[in-house]
């Protein structure tokens, strides 16, 4: 299934200092209803999936603002998008 991978919509994944991770997200638009929901989901499933993890933390940024180019070519192809 698509996932937010594909959409492009992960920015980045860094080490916290001793241990975790830092995850960067943003949304299609920072006017999107489900940022704040994705963020804790997105907290919930690594925790629940690898709970050794601890700390996670999600941050939504918008700079650089999201554009369908961003997708990856699954993404593209699952949306029936093409460029």
């Amino acid at each position: 299934g698509l996932n937010i991978v594909d959409l492009g919509l992960v920015y980045a994944i860094e080490p916290l200092e001793a241990r975790g991770l830092r995850i960067k997200m943003t949304m299609t638009s920072p006017a999107c209803p489900l940022g704040d929901y994705l963020q804790e989901e997105v907290q919930r499933v690594l925790l629940r999936d690898f709970p050794d993890l601890a700390p996670v933390q999600v941050a939504l940024v918008f700079d650089p603002p999201w554009r369908p180019e961003m997708m990856s070519e699954e993404g593209r192809r699952q949306l029936g998008w093409h460029q």
